[in-house]
Protein backbone atom coordinates (compact mmCIF):
# COMPACT_ATOMS: atom_id res chain seq x y z
CA UNK A 1 0.00 0.00 0.00
CA UNK A 2 2.98 1.98 0.99
CA UNK A 3 4.46 1.32 -2.65
CA UNK A 4 1.53 2.34 -4.45
CA UNK A 5 0.66 5.66 -2.48
CA UNK A 6 4.48 6.74 -3.32
CA UNK A 7 3.44 5.93 -6.23
CA UNK A 8 0.70 7.77 -7.25
CA UNK A 9 2.27 10.86 -5.39
CA UNK A 10 4.84 10.52 -8.23
CA UNK A 11 1.99 10.99 -10.64
CA UNK A 12 0.40 13.64 -8.09
CA UNK A 13 3.52 15.93 -8.56
CA UNK A 14 3.99 15.11 -12.14
CA UNK A 15 0.65 16.85 -12.59
CA UNK A 16 1.22 20.08 -10.22
CA UNK A 17 4.82 20.38 -11.04
CA UNK A 18 3.98 23.15 -13.50
CA UNK A 19 2.14 25.11 -10.79
CA UNK A 20 2.67 24.56 -6.83
CA UNK A 21 0.46 27.09 -6.53
CA UNK A 22 -2.84 24.61 -6.86
CA UNK A 23 -1.55 23.06 -3.95
CA UNK A 24 -1.64 26.07 -1.96
CA UNK A 25 -5.67 25.06 -1.44
CA UNK A 26 -8.25 27.50 -0.40
CA UNK A 27 -5.46 29.87 -0.73
CA UNK A 28 -5.09 29.51 -4.53
CA UNK A 29 -4.65 32.81 -6.44
CA UNK A 30 -8.19 33.26 -8.36
CA UNK A 31 -6.98 32.47 -12.01
CA UNK A 32 -8.75 34.13 -15.08
CA UNK A 33 -10.96 31.48 -16.71
CA UNK A 34 -10.71 30.65 -20.48
CA UNK A 35 -13.34 28.24 -21.12
CA UNK A 36 -15.65 29.50 -24.05
CA UNK A 37 -19.62 29.45 -23.04
CA UNK A 38 -21.79 27.45 -24.70
CA UNK A 39 -24.38 29.43 -27.40
CA UNK A 40 -27.64 30.38 -25.92
CA UNK A 41 -31.04 28.76 -26.71
CA UNK A 42 -32.14 30.38 -29.72
CA UNK A 43 -34.90 33.03 -28.86
CA UNK A 44 -33.34 33.36 -25.15
CA UNK A 45 -31.56 36.49 -23.85
CA UNK A 46 -30.24 36.43 -20.20
CA UNK A 47 -32.43 39.02 -17.51
CA UNK A 48 -31.02 38.18 -14.18
CA UNK A 49 -27.75 37.10 -11.86
CA UNK A 50 -27.67 35.64 -8.82
CA UNK A 51 -23.78 35.29 -7.33
CA UNK A 52 -22.21 34.82 -4.33
CA UNK A 53 -18.64 35.28 -3.69
CA UNK A 54 -15.86 34.73 -1.51
CA UNK A 55 -13.64 37.45 -0.60
CA UNK A 56 -10.31 37.90 -2.59
CA UNK A 57 -6.81 37.11 -1.55
CA UNK A 58 -6.38 37.62 1.96
CA UNK A 59 -3.07 37.98 4.26
CA UNK A 60 -2.59 34.72 6.70
CA UNK A 61 -4.34 34.85 9.33
CA UNK A 62 -4.07 34.52 12.60
CA UNK A 63 -1.36 37.45 13.31
CA UNK A 64 -0.06 34.49 16.09
CA UNK A 65 1.01 31.80 13.25
CA UNK A 66 3.37 34.81 11.82
CA UNK A 67 4.57 35.24 14.95
CA UNK A 68 5.60 31.47 15.78
CA UNK A 69 7.16 31.39 12.69
CA UNK A 70 9.49 34.25 13.22
CA UNK A 71 9.99 33.71 17.40
CA UNK A 72 10.41 30.22 16.42
CA UNK A 73 13.41 30.62 14.04
CA UNK A 74 14.78 33.66 16.13
CA UNK A 75 15.15 31.73 18.98
CA UNK A 76 17.23 28.85 17.51
CA UNK A 77 18.89 31.81 15.34
CA UNK A 78 20.31 33.18 18.63
CA UNK A 79 21.65 29.36 19.48
CA UNK A 80 23.28 28.85 16.34
CA UNK A 81 21.19 26.53 15.33
CA UNK A 82 19.96 27.64 11.76
CA UNK A 83 21.75 26.43 8.17
CA UNK A 84 22.10 29.07 5.91
CA UNK A 85 18.55 27.57 4.53
CA UNK A 86 17.22 28.20 7.84
CA UNK A 87 18.94 32.19 8.30
CA UNK A 88 17.22 32.89 4.72
CA UNK A 89 13.66 31.55 5.99
CA UNK A 90 14.17 33.58 8.90
CA UNK A 91 14.93 36.89 7.16
CA UNK A 92 11.63 36.42 5.17
CA UNK A 93 10.10 35.48 8.44
CA UNK A 94 11.16 38.79 10.13
CA UNK A 95 9.75 40.49 6.59
CA UNK A 96 5.77 38.71 7.29
CA UNK A 97 6.58 39.54 11.17
CA UNK A 98 6.75 43.39 9.94
CA UNK A 99 4.69 43.38 7.15
CA UNK A 100 2.01 40.92 6.69
CA UNK A 101 1.39 40.37 10.87
CA UNK A 102 -0.42 43.30 11.39
CA UNK A 103 -2.61 43.08 8.26
CA UNK A 104 -3.72 39.17 8.91
CA UNK A 105 -6.84 38.39 7.64
CA UNK A 106 -7.33 41.29 5.45
CA UNK A 107 -7.56 42.01 1.88
CA UNK A 108 -4.31 42.18 -0.75
CA UNK A 109 -4.28 44.34 -3.45
CA UNK A 110 -4.17 41.74 -5.68
CA UNK A 111 -7.43 40.70 -3.98
CA UNK A 112 -8.67 44.00 -4.63
CA UNK A 113 -8.05 43.20 -8.83
CA UNK A 114 -9.47 39.50 -8.52
CA UNK A 115 -13.20 40.89 -7.79
CA UNK A 116 -12.26 43.77 -10.24
CA UNK A 117 -11.99 41.40 -12.99
CA UNK A 118 -14.60 38.90 -12.00
CA UNK A 119 -16.94 42.26 -12.31
CA UNK A 120 -15.30 43.57 -15.46
CA UNK A 121 -16.14 40.15 -16.95
CA UNK A 122 -19.78 39.89 -15.67
CA UNK A 123 -20.50 42.61 -17.44
CA UNK A 124 -18.83 41.65 -20.81
CA UNK A 125 -20.41 38.47 -20.54
CA UNK A 126 -24.13 38.96 -19.45
CA UNK A 127 -24.99 43.21 -21.46
CA UNK A 128 -28.12 42.26 -21.35
CA UNK A 129 -28.47 42.33 -18.23
CA UNK A 130 -26.43 45.36 -16.97
CA UNK A 131 -27.97 48.07 -19.26
CA UNK A 132 -28.86 51.09 -18.92
CA UNK A 133 -29.84 51.96 -15.27
CA UNK A 134 -29.97 48.23 -13.91
CA UNK A 135 -30.47 47.82 -10.63
CA UNK A 136 -28.46 45.46 -8.36
CA UNK A 137 -28.63 44.29 -5.24
CA UNK A 138 -25.22 43.89 -2.98
CA UNK A 139 -24.93 42.14 0.41
CA UNK A 140 -21.52 41.63 2.32
CA UNK A 141 -20.62 39.67 5.28
CA UNK A 142 -19.74 41.58 8.21
CA UNK A 143 -16.41 41.07 7.55
CA UNK A 144 -14.06 43.96 6.42
CA UNK A 145 -12.12 41.80 3.60
CA UNK A 146 -16.06 40.90 2.62
CA UNK A 147 -17.09 44.42 2.72
CA UNK A 148 -13.66 45.57 1.00
CA UNK A 149 -14.47 42.82 -1.55
CA UNK A 150 -17.99 44.29 -2.00
CA UNK A 151 -16.83 47.60 -2.53
CA UNK A 152 -14.20 46.88 -4.80
CA UNK A 153 -16.75 45.11 -7.03
CA UNK A 154 -18.99 47.54 -7.25
CA UNK A 155 -16.73 50.16 -8.26
CA UNK A 156 -15.88 48.45 -10.86
CA UNK A 157 -19.35 48.00 -11.86
CA UNK A 158 -20.02 51.29 -11.79
CA UNK A 159 -16.83 51.87 -13.82
CA UNK A 160 -17.96 49.67 -16.40
CA UNK A 161 -21.97 50.79 -16.32
CA UNK A 162 -21.90 54.48 -14.66
CA UNK A 163 -25.58 54.81 -15.00
CA UNK A 164 -26.35 51.38 -12.92
CA UNK A 165 -28.54 51.51 -9.64
CA UNK A 166 -26.64 50.11 -6.63
CA UNK A 167 -28.37 49.51 -3.27
CA UNK A 168 -25.42 47.66 -0.83
CA UNK A 169 -25.23 46.73 3.12
CA UNK A 170 -23.49 44.97 5.54
CA UNK A 171 -25.34 43.81 8.68
CA UNK A 172 -25.80 41.22 11.47
CA UNK A 173 -29.28 40.26 10.12
CA UNK A 174 -28.04 39.21 6.71
CA UNK A 175 -25.25 36.53 8.06
CA UNK A 176 -28.55 34.58 8.51
CA UNK A 177 -27.86 33.34 4.59
CA UNK A 178 -24.42 34.61 3.70
CA UNK A 179 -22.24 32.65 7.12
CA UNK A 180 -24.82 31.25 9.77
CA UNK A 181 -22.58 28.52 11.46
CA UNK A 182 -19.99 28.92 14.12
CA UNK A 183 -17.21 26.92 12.01
CA UNK A 184 -15.47 26.17 15.00
CA UNK A 185 -18.32 24.64 15.80
CA UNK A 186 -18.62 22.74 12.50
CA UNK A 187 -15.03 21.42 12.94
CA UNK A 188 -15.35 19.86 16.24
CA UNK A 189 -18.52 17.87 15.16
CA UNK A 190 -16.74 16.71 11.99
CA UNK A 191 -13.85 15.36 14.24
CA UNK A 192 -15.12 11.91 14.43
CA UNK A 193 -13.32 8.77 15.45
CA UNK A 194 -14.06 7.67 11.97
CA UNK A 195 -12.50 10.79 10.22
CA UNK A 196 -9.51 10.94 13.07
CA UNK A 197 -8.43 7.11 11.46
CA UNK A 198 -8.70 8.04 8.30
CA UNK A 199 -6.65 11.44 8.48
CA UNK A 200 -4.24 9.39 10.48
CA UNK A 201 -3.46 7.30 7.41
CA UNK A 202 -2.87 10.96 5.55
CA UNK A 203 -0.92 12.55 7.77
CA UNK A 204 1.22 8.75 7.90
CA UNK A 205 2.89 10.31 4.69
CA UNK A 206 3.63 13.68 5.58
CA UNK A 207 7.17 13.85 6.82
CA UNK A 208 8.62 16.89 8.00
CA UNK A 209 12.28 15.58 8.64
CA UNK A 210 13.93 16.55 5.73
CA UNK A 211 12.56 20.02 5.91
CA UNK A 212 13.25 20.49 9.51
CA UNK A 213 17.14 19.14 8.22
CA UNK A 214 17.49 21.66 6.13
CA UNK A 215 16.61 24.60 8.18
CA UNK A 216 18.17 23.45 11.38
CA UNK A 217 21.42 22.06 11.34
CA UNK A 218 20.95 20.32 15.05
CA UNK A 219 18.47 17.43 15.16
CA UNK A 220 18.72 17.36 18.50
CA UNK A 221 17.81 20.33 19.17
CA UNK A 222 14.28 20.11 17.08
CA UNK A 223 13.63 16.80 18.94
CA UNK A 224 13.83 18.72 22.19
CA UNK A 225 12.75 22.30 21.26
CA UNK A 226 10.89 22.17 18.04
CA UNK A 227 6.94 21.03 17.21
CA UNK A 228 7.94 19.95 13.67
CA UNK A 229 4.86 19.11 12.52
CA UNK A 230 3.22 22.05 13.81
CA UNK A 231 6.41 24.50 11.88
CA UNK A 232 5.51 22.32 8.66
CA UNK A 233 1.94 23.59 8.60
CA UNK A 234 2.90 26.70 9.51
CA UNK A 235 5.45 27.07 6.43
CA UNK A 236 2.33 25.48 4.12
CA UNK A 237 -0.14 27.73 5.49
CA UNK A 238 1.88 31.00 5.20
CA UNK A 239 3.74 29.85 2.33
CA UNK A 240 0.38 29.35 0.12
CA UNK A 241 -0.51 32.67 1.39
CA UNK A 242 2.29 34.51 -0.37
CA UNK A 243 0.29 33.94 -3.90
CA UNK A 244 -1.97 36.58 -2.68
CA UNK A 245 1.02 39.30 -2.34
CA UNK A 246 2.85 39.60 -5.29
CA UNK A 247 4.73 42.60 -3.85
CA UNK A 248 6.72 40.27 -1.47
CA UNK A 249 9.97 38.84 -3.20
CA UNK A 250 9.75 35.61 -2.18
CA UNK A 251 8.34 32.71 -1.61
CA UNK A 252 8.29 29.27 0.35
CA UNK A 253 8.79 27.12 -2.70
CA UNK A 254 11.99 26.41 -2.65
CA UNK A 255 11.55 24.50 0.83
CA UNK A 256 9.61 21.76 -0.84
CA UNK A 257 9.71 18.71 -3.14
CA UNK A 258 7.24 18.17 -5.45
CA UNK A 259 6.04 14.61 -3.38
CA UNK A 260 6.00 16.13 -0.15
CA UNK A 261 3.76 19.02 -1.35
CA UNK A 262 1.67 16.56 -3.26
CA UNK A 263 1.01 14.33 -0.04
CA UNK A 264 0.56 17.93 2.50
CA UNK A 265 -2.20 18.99 0.01
CA UNK A 266 -3.40 15.72 0.05
CA UNK A 267 -4.28 15.79 3.57
CA UNK A 268 -5.34 19.80 3.36
CA UNK A 269 -7.96 18.93 0.12
CA UNK A 270 -9.03 16.03 2.59
CA UNK A 271 -9.55 18.08 5.38
CA UNK A 272 -11.97 20.43 4.06
CA UNK A 273 -13.73 17.10 2.37
CA UNK A 274 -14.39 15.88 6.42
CA UNK A 275 -15.11 19.91 7.29
CA UNK A 276 -17.29 21.21 4.59
CA UNK A 277 -17.98 18.18 2.17
CA UNK A 278 -19.94 15.29 1.87
CA UNK A 279 -17.49 13.54 3.84
CA UNK A 280 -19.07 9.59 4.56
CA UNK A 281 -16.96 9.62 7.51
CA UNK A 282 -18.01 12.65 9.32
CA UNK A 283 -21.01 14.17 10.32
CA UNK A 284 -21.63 16.70 7.52
CA UNK A 285 -22.77 19.79 9.47
CA UNK A 286 -20.40 21.98 7.30
CA UNK A 287 -23.56 21.62 4.59
CA UNK A 288 -25.72 23.26 7.18
CA UNK A 289 -23.82 26.05 6.44
CA UNK A 290 -24.72 26.55 2.86
CA UNK A 291 -28.90 25.38 3.39
CA UNK A 292 -30.25 29.05 4.23
CA UNK A 293 -28.42 30.13 0.95
CA UNK A 294 -29.54 27.80 -1.24
CA UNK A 295 -32.77 28.85 -0.06
CA UNK A 296 -32.27 32.24 -0.70
CA UNK A 297 -31.36 31.86 -3.96
CA UNK A 298 -34.53 30.15 -5.08
CA UNK A 299 -36.52 32.34 -3.26
CA UNK A 300 -34.76 35.72 -4.68
CA UNK A 301 -35.39 34.25 -7.98
CA UNK A 302 -38.70 33.63 -7.77
CA UNK A 303 -39.46 37.07 -6.64
CA UNK A 304 -37.35 38.42 -9.53
CA UNK A 305 -39.54 36.18 -11.91
CA UNK A 306 -42.69 37.00 -11.20
CA UNK A 307 -41.72 40.21 -10.66
CA UNK A 308 -40.40 40.35 -14.36
CA UNK A 309 -44.28 39.13 -15.95
CA UNK A 310 -45.42 42.44 -14.48
CA UNK A 311 -45.88 45.57 -16.17
CA UNK A 312 -43.70 48.13 -14.79
CA UNK A 313 -45.54 51.45 -12.90
CA UNK A 314 -44.40 54.93 -11.94
CA UNK A 315 -45.14 53.31 -8.18
CA UNK A 316 -43.60 49.70 -8.59
CA UNK A 317 -40.14 49.16 -7.10
CA UNK A 318 -37.50 48.23 -9.84
CA UNK A 319 -37.07 45.17 -11.29
CA UNK A 320 -33.73 43.69 -10.18
CA UNK A 321 -31.29 42.54 -12.33
CA UNK A 322 -28.37 41.13 -10.44
CA UNK A 323 -28.25 40.02 -6.60
CA UNK A 324 -24.98 39.94 -5.40
CA UNK A 325 -23.55 38.13 -2.08
CA UNK A 326 -20.20 38.88 -0.68
CA UNK A 327 -18.76 35.65 1.68
CA UNK A 328 -16.58 32.98 2.89
CA UNK A 329 -15.15 29.86 2.08
CA UNK A 330 -16.69 27.83 4.27
CA UNK A 331 -20.28 28.59 2.92
CA UNK A 332 -18.70 28.53 -0.81
CA UNK A 333 -17.66 25.32 -0.04
CA UNK A 334 -20.67 23.48 1.21
CA UNK A 335 -22.82 25.71 -1.43
CA UNK A 336 -21.07 23.53 -4.04
CA UNK A 337 -21.62 20.76 -2.59
CA UNK A 338 -25.42 20.88 -2.17
CA UNK A 339 -25.38 22.07 -5.81
CA UNK A 340 -23.42 18.14 -6.88
CA UNK A 341 -21.67 20.41 -9.89
CA UNK A 342 -19.44 18.20 -12.43
CA UNK A 343 -17.50 19.37 -14.96
CA UNK A 344 -14.55 17.21 -16.22
CA UNK A 345 -13.93 14.58 -13.94
CA UNK A 346 -14.59 17.31 -10.63
CA UNK A 347 -17.68 16.31 -8.84
CA UNK A 348 -18.45 19.13 -6.31
CA UNK A 349 -21.04 16.51 -4.52
CA UNK A 350 -19.53 13.16 -4.88
CA UNK A 351 -19.25 10.68 -1.57
CA UNK A 352 -16.38 8.41 -1.59
CA UNK A 353 -14.35 6.63 1.31
CA UNK A 354 -11.19 6.47 -0.67
CA UNK A 355 -9.16 9.50 0.79
CA UNK A 356 -5.66 8.60 -0.89
CA UNK A 357 -7.56 9.17 -4.15
CA UNK A 358 -9.68 12.06 -3.41
CA UNK A 359 -8.09 14.49 -5.57
CA UNK A 360 -8.83 12.90 -8.49
CA UNK A 361 -12.55 14.01 -8.06
CA UNK A 362 -12.62 16.85 -5.65
CA UNK A 363 -10.52 19.55 -5.44
CA UNK A 364 -10.61 22.35 -2.87
CA UNK A 365 -8.38 24.76 -5.14
CA UNK A 366 -10.99 24.07 -8.01
CA UNK A 367 -13.99 24.78 -5.41
CA UNK A 368 -12.59 27.41 -3.36
CA UNK A 369 -9.65 29.84 -4.71
CA UNK A 370 -9.63 33.23 -3.16
CA UNK A 371 -12.73 35.00 -4.82
CA UNK A 372 -14.33 31.84 -5.61
CA UNK A 373 -17.60 32.40 -6.74
CA UNK A 374 -21.11 30.44 -8.04
CA UNK A 375 -23.27 32.20 -10.72
CA UNK A 376 -26.93 31.50 -11.90
CA UNK A 377 -27.30 33.47 -14.72
CA UNK A 378 -31.39 32.87 -15.81
CA UNK A 379 -32.46 33.66 -19.29
CA UNK A 380 -36.29 34.35 -20.56
CA UNK A 381 -37.12 34.32 -24.63
CA UNK A 382 -39.74 36.42 -25.77
CA UNK A 383 -41.84 33.33 -27.13
CA UNK A 384 -45.02 32.96 -25.23
CA UNK A 385 -45.01 30.08 -22.79
CA UNK A 386 -41.19 29.66 -23.33
CA UNK A 387 -39.94 28.06 -19.96
CA UNK A 388 -36.80 30.35 -18.06
CA UNK A 389 -33.50 29.06 -18.28
CA UNK A 390 -31.09 28.86 -15.93
CA UNK A 391 -27.37 28.10 -16.26
CA UNK A 392 -25.03 27.74 -13.47
CA UNK A 393 -21.36 28.65 -12.85
CA UNK A 394 -18.61 27.69 -10.26
CA UNK A 395 -15.45 30.42 -10.96
CA UNK A 396 -16.77 31.75 -13.89
CA UNK A 397 -17.01 27.82 -15.76
CA UNK A 398 -20.04 26.19 -16.72
CA UNK A 399 -21.32 23.23 -15.06
CA UNK A 400 -23.35 20.09 -15.61
CA UNK A 401 -26.24 19.87 -12.46
CA UNK A 402 -27.53 16.75 -11.71
CA UNK A 403 -31.34 17.72 -12.64
CA UNK A 404 -33.45 16.33 -15.41
CA UNK A 405 -35.87 17.11 -17.95
CA UNK A 406 -38.66 14.43 -18.30
CA UNK A 407 -38.73 14.54 -22.13
CA UNK A 408 -41.23 12.16 -22.09
CA UNK A 409 -43.67 15.10 -20.80
CA UNK A 410 -42.12 18.05 -21.96
CA UNK A 411 -40.78 19.35 -25.51
CA UNK A 412 -37.78 20.42 -26.44
CA UNK A 413 -35.73 19.77 -23.14
CA UNK A 414 -32.81 21.95 -23.20
CA UNK A 415 -29.19 20.60 -23.45
CA UNK A 416 -26.80 20.87 -20.31
CA UNK A 417 -25.57 23.67 -19.52
CA UNK A 418 -29.12 25.41 -19.46
CA UNK A 419 -31.81 24.32 -17.19
CA UNK A 420 -35.52 24.97 -17.18
CA UNK A 421 -35.96 27.26 -13.80
CA UNK A 422 -38.60 24.67 -13.18
CA UNK A 423 -36.64 21.94 -12.94
CA UNK A 424 -33.75 23.35 -11.06
CA UNK A 425 -36.14 25.03 -8.52
CA UNK A 426 -38.02 21.75 -7.79
CA UNK A 427 -34.69 19.46 -7.79
CA UNK A 428 -32.87 22.24 -5.45
CA UNK A 429 -36.22 23.15 -3.33
CA UNK A 430 -35.85 19.70 -1.85
CA UNK A 431 -31.98 19.93 -0.74
CA UNK A 432 -32.88 23.27 0.88
CA UNK A 433 -35.73 21.83 2.71
CA UNK A 434 -33.48 19.06 4.32
CA UNK A 435 -32.49 18.88 8.18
Amino acid sequence: MKKAFVFLLAIAATCFAQDFRQMGSNYYAYPTPSAKYTKVPAGYKPFYLSHYGRHGSRFHQPADHYHMLFNTLAKADSLGKLTDTGKILLAHAKFLEEYAAPRAGDLTQLGVAQLQGIAIRMVKNFPEIFKNDAFVEAYASTSTRCVVSMAAFLEELRAQRPKIDIHQESGKYLMAFISPLDFGKIIGESNTPAWQKENEKLYSHVDPSRMMNSIFNDPAYVKKNIDAGDLYSKIYEIGNSLQGSPEIAFSFDELWTPEELAARWHAQNAWWYSVLGNNPFAKKQGLENARPLLKNFLDVADKVIAADTVKPSKNAPKKTAATLRFGHDTVIFPFAVLLQLENGSMNTGIETADMENLHKVWRDYEISPMAANVQFVFYKSSKKGAPILVKVMLNEIEQKLPVTCDAATVKNCPAAPYYRWEDVKEFYGKIAAEK
